[in-house]
């Protein structure tokens, strides 16, 4: 017989989660049975936790669960079964003309555009507003003044994650108090003055999360909306069958916590506005921030530094360490800056004439080894939130090396590494370079390339100007990375564009790897193992930027 700390039956995202935050919590054992087969991995912020599948037999055997599943047995400290019970049905009588359009043990399809309303503060009705917002409906989910804690952590993140991307509206202290019926569509009043009766095409009843059943007791616990809610189920778990475990401190996880603290330490710390925030997908966006101090002034490529406080949500579910030391300040981090490349009349941008600051952005996953602070905080911000923005503009990557209106510039960049050189190419075509200039993009997916159509535009504009966008995970298209257009002459071959060294400067932005930069034993390049750009070039003649003397090889590493 195995021995391990603790079992979850059930790798939904209730179960995940309660494997996360076991783990977090120093548990060396964790397991997940999955009957269903749906998991095919741990987390990867979570490689330790154990995957098994098979329909398991869980029983109570002298202070511990013994868990069998294909064949394996496992003695365990505690076991949790995620169950999903039958729910209490809220009392929502409809008139008889839209009884149809009320569900109460079903849902109706996510037809696009549709409005639905689900009803219920539990993690099932949350689910299924996230089901029908997946599938194309225009889904509203009323919590009736349910804590958002009540939501495993995975859960309650991809509803914050929803909202932020107003693919699904939460009203998180309106109940619904009655249906009528306005030309054979429901009509629902609410009972908070703020929210105005709305018209659905449907209404799902998933449960009234005020009503709580009896709690489950160890070592097997059941955890379900009706005995111990998800989010709740670890610091139950936790003082029931790992007492020697500490409580961790109590923090506000939601701004509705704890309203008015929050709010004063945004007062105090946040400087500036977004004012627009495109997500070309879930993961990559495109901010434009505006600080309330206009007096700023850069150059094209330097770079600025965002924070958010440690009190905000997270969209990812992780958990930071040492979250109670450093709960009220800011995470920081600091962002080139890009460029919106037309100004809202279609002329060339000019930063001086520009009252916000764009930068490019990818949502950064947690691993086993990293725990980022802030994209995943970001992630949940819009137009009209409030952010930190550093006072002080720097950075050394710029256009200054480039004095000749004819020489070949060379812009090379993996994913948001591009950021800085759009504002080195709209400076530049801005101030009337006639010498080529090239941007390559290395990315993994076509939707990866958020500023695309801009520099087709640009193309059309400057005969001087050539884009060459690469994928290296379509199907459809050949995989290239930025040292194959080296190696190959792809720039030469393409645009007809030499990569001469007397009159060529080539500037470098994103993945080290990528780059390549050596360590240096006096003036003797040590170069990585794996081959870079830097060093493709430096054997065509190329010099690298030292500290000593400039090249024209500029680097600016993203990570």
């Amino acid at each position: 017989m195995k021995e391990v700390d603790f079992v979850i039956v059930g790798a939904s995202a209730a179960g995940v989660s309660l494997a996360m935050d076991a783990a977090e919590a120093g548990l060396e054992r964790v397991v997940v049975v999955d009957p269903e087969s749906n998991l095919t991995r741990p987390p990867e912020s979570h490689p330790d936790i154990e995957i098994l599948w098979g329909t398991p037999e869980v029983s109570a055997v002298d202070g511990r669960a013994q868990v069998v599943v294909d064949g394996e047995d496992l003695s365990a400290r505690a076991a949790a079964v995620i169950e999903d019970r039958p729910l209490h049905l809220p009392q929502l009588p409809a008139p008889d003309d839209v009884a149809d359009k009320v569900h109460t043990d079903t849902r109706p399809d996510g037809r696009l555009g549709e409005h639905v309303l689900v009803v219920g503060g539990s993690e099932k009705a949350a689910l299924v507003a996230l089901e029908l917002s997946d599938e194309g409906a225009n889904v509203v989910l009323a919590r009736a003044n349910a804590s958002a804690n009540r939501l495993s952590r995975l859960t309650r993140s991809a509803v914050l994650l929803r909202e932020a991307e107003r693919r699904l509206t939460v009203l998180w202290h309106s109940r619904p108090l009655a249906i009528t019926s306005i030309d054979t569509e429901p009509l629902v009043t609410f009972d908070d003055v703020r929210t105005p009766d709305l018209l659905f095409d449907h209404v799902v009843l998933v449960d009234d999360a005020s009503v709580d059943g009896p709690d489950s007791e160890g070592p097997v616990w059941r955890v379900s909306d009706l005995t111990i809610p998800p989010g709740q189920a670890w610091s139950t778990i936790r003082a029931g069958s790992f007492p020697e475990i500490p409580a961790p401190p109590t923090l506000p996880t939601l701004a509705g916590d704890d309203e008015e603290r929050i709010e004063e330490l945004r007062r105090r710390h946040y400087n500036a506005t977004i004012t627009y925030f495109h997500r070309t997908h879930s993961d990559l966006w495109v901010i434009r921030v505006e600080p309330d101090t206009k007096d700023f002034s850069y150059q094209a490529g330097q770079y600025a530094s965002l924070g958010l406080g440690y009190w905000e949500p997270r969209v990812d579910g992780a958990r930071d360490p040492g979250l109670e030391r450093k709960w009220e300040n800011l995470v920081r981090r600091s962002y080139s800056i890009s460029s919106p490349i037309f100004d809202e009349d279609g002329y060339l941008h000019d930063p001086a004439a520009s009252e916000t600051l764009e930068f490019y952005i990818v949502l950064v996953p947690p691993t086993a080894d990293h725990i980022p602070g802030l994209t995943p905080r970001l992630a949940l911000c819009g137009p009209g939130s409030r952010i930190y923005v550093g006072p002080r503009i720097v950075g050394r990557y710029t256009l200054a090396p480039v004095r000749d209106p004819e020489a070949t510039v060379v812009f090379l960049a993996t994913g948001t590494g591009e950021a800085p050189h759009n504002a080195m190419i709209t400076e530049l075509l801005r101030k009337g370079h006639h010498g080529p200039i090239v941007s390559v993009v290395c990315v993994r997916y076509r939707a990866d390339l958020a500023y695309l159509e801009k520099h087709r535009r640009l193309e059309e504009r400057f005969p001087n100007y050539h884009y060459m966008p690469l994928v290296t995970r379509e199907p459809d298209v050949e995989k290239l990375y930025i040292q194959d257009v080296i190696e190959r002459d792809l720039i030469a071959e393409r645009f007809g564009v030499q990569l001469d060294p007397e009159r060529t400067h080539v500037f470098l932005c994103g993945n080290p790897a990528m780059i390549g930069l050596p360590r240096w034993e006096g003036d003797t390049p040590i170069w990585p193992e794996t081959k870079g750009v830097c060093q493709l070039l430096t054997e065509r003649g190329f010099q690298l930027d030292r500290q000593d003397a400039v090249g024209n090889i500029h680097t600016e590493k993203y990570w």
